[in-house]
């Protein structure tokens, strides 16, 4: 076809609004719309090919208004003339599909269809479904040309497909390091907690308002088992009063998820929950995610929080997975907290260094590698786009990149490498480097590396002492609202003492 010929500036706009396109619908929409304009079909159609490639999972109209596909029944699944292309992709042009040896003939209530022009989708080489269409207005056959023009968008068709599935992907790739990034976070924050001064009460509270923002929960409580009770111990969100509330573990759904030990999703409270919402101080509530809080296989609590987003939205699996693991994470908070034993305090949060050593380790394999995976992937996904789909895609490279630099900042945070690999002082001073940037103006006295040789100190003593030097400095940052700070770690006889002053208001 002549590039003047007004058909092919058609299916030129046409090109380049489909690989534009990164939805995934609306590019099968669109499909339909340019193949009818196109071929002046009354009826098209896309059959979308199931895994094995032997059938179609999913077949979209376009031309039979909404009585007409009622009237006709059950969607085609890919028999006869349909069947021809998934069996031989390649264009199949009739000018009486009747005629055809595989034609089954059509469904009561199916408009009558006599010329047909088939073609297959083929995405990266392989087929992933057909486009067909029937009846050409005016009475005619499907020419030629026709079938030039279906081949030539079937073409635009697959880069278009392809490009919306990796975009799809790529988006939801993101989503779910998202939620990696946002659950590692909390758990951060938690283990900071632990480590930190805070009382029980202060932790649990951080646990609740960490909680409910992972999940977009209306309501979020903790309830801890007192002997035959669960009674809430801390609560975020409407559930004003709640502390204290209580319910029976027997007899009680709450009761049922901590003895079995698995998270519970409740798509209609009233009927589900046995015992009302109301008897754990919590407001009117369609919907709750319940789940256990196990410490060394046995249960001490229960995270339960109550409508997502809004009171008719239901907690999704990826909902369920993030409080499952976040209620592990809550689970040894409260019970390093309720370890009143030094021995078993100290057991206890070298517990809790090696799970923030196991989620650096993790992230930085996983979640880290799997970013960059997901950025590389952006950037060739962008070498085909052009018009609006570009400045997606590039919002997305450029939130992936963020995220990649945040994801280093926490696995710092959480171990850094250098207290292993070179040992405290060189930790210290990286740490103190690090909090350099951010503004803060910081003097050091430090003891010398051969000092620090005269002394035995334990890998659990050292640890310690970096976290109280990383503790005192967070907490000088988020709460003294100072300007300059003083480090000195130095050898008071036999002892090792490090202190840390600031000039703000704390």
């Amino acid at each position: 076809m002549d590039a003047e010929n007004p058909r092919m500036r058609r299916l030129i706009e046409a090109g380049r609004a489909l690989v534009a396109e990164l939805d995934p619908e609306l590019v099968l929409e669109r499909i339909l719309h340019e193949a009818r304009e196109i071929t002046g079909a009354r009826y098209a159609a896309i059959g979308v090919l199931d895994q094995d490639r032997r059938s179609l999972a999913q077949f979209l109209t376009s031309g039979i208004d909404e009585e007409t596909r009622r009237a006709i029944g059950e969607l085609p699944s890919g028999r006869g003339v349909l069947g021809v292309l998934i069996d031989e992709p390649k264009v199949l042009r009739l000018r009486d599909v009747g005629d055809h040896p595989k034609s089954y003939g059509f469904p009561p209530g199916h408009p009558p269809m006599r010329t047909f022009l088939g073609t297959p989708i083929l995405v990266r080489g392989e087929a992933w479904g057909n486009l067909y269409l029937a009846e050409k207005e005016g009475g005619g056959e499907f020419t030629a040309d026709d079938e030039d023009a279906v081949v030539l968008l079937s073409q635009w068709a697959a880069i278009a497909i392809d490009n919306a599935r990796l975009f799809e992907d790529s988006e939801r790739r993101r989503n779910q390091a998202e939620h990696a990034v946002r659950s590692l976070r909390a758990a951060r924050d938690i283990a900071e907690a632990i480590g930190g001064d805070r009382e029980l009460e202060g932790v649990l509270e951080l646990i609740v308002k960490r909680g409910r923002a992972l999940v977009d929960a209306q309501t979020v409580l903790i309830l801890l088992v007192e002997g035959e009770q669960l009674v809430v111990a801390a609560a975020a969100g409407r559930a004003r009063g709640a502390v204290g509330h209580q319910i029976p573990i027997a007899g009680s759904t709450s009761g049922q998820v901590l003895r079995r030990g698995q998270p519970l999703r409740l798509n209609d409270v009233d009927k589900q929950l046995l015992i009302a919402p109301e008897a754990l101080g919590v407001e009117s509530a369609h919907t709750a995610l319940l789940a256990p809080m196990m410490h060394r296989g046995a249960g001490i609590g229960l995270l339960s929080a109550f409508d997502r987003g809004g009171e008719e939205s239901s907690f999704t699996a990826d909902d369920e997975e993030l409080l499952r693991t976040f209620a592990s994470s809550a689970a040894n908070a409260v019970a390093i907290k309720h370890s009143v034993e030094s021995d078993r305090l100290r057991s206890a949060i070298v517990a809790a260094d090696a799970e923030r050593g196991r989620w650096a380790r993790e992230l930085h394999d996983q979640t880290l590698q799997a970013l960059g995976g997901l950025r590389v992937l952006l950037v060739s996904a962008r070498k085909t786009l052009s018009g609006d789909g570009t400045t997606q895609v590039d919002q997305a490279i450029e939130d992936v990149e963020l995220e990649i630099d945040n994801l280093r900042g926490i696995i710092t945070d959480l171990r850094p490498t250098v207290l292993d690999d070179l040992g405290l002082l060189a930790a210290i001073e990286a740490l103190l480097e690090r909090r350099r940037e951010t503004g803060v103006e910081i003097d050091s006295e430090l003891l010398s590396q051969a000092q620090l040789d005269e002394v035995t100190l334990s890998a659990d003593l050292q640890t310690s002492v970096y976290r109280f030097v990383q503790e005192a400095l967070t907490n000088i940052a988020k709460h003294a609202g100072a300007s300059g700070v003083r480090v000195s770690v130095r050898l008071d006889g036999d002892e090792l003492v490090a202190e840390i002053a600031d000039d703000g208001v704390g």
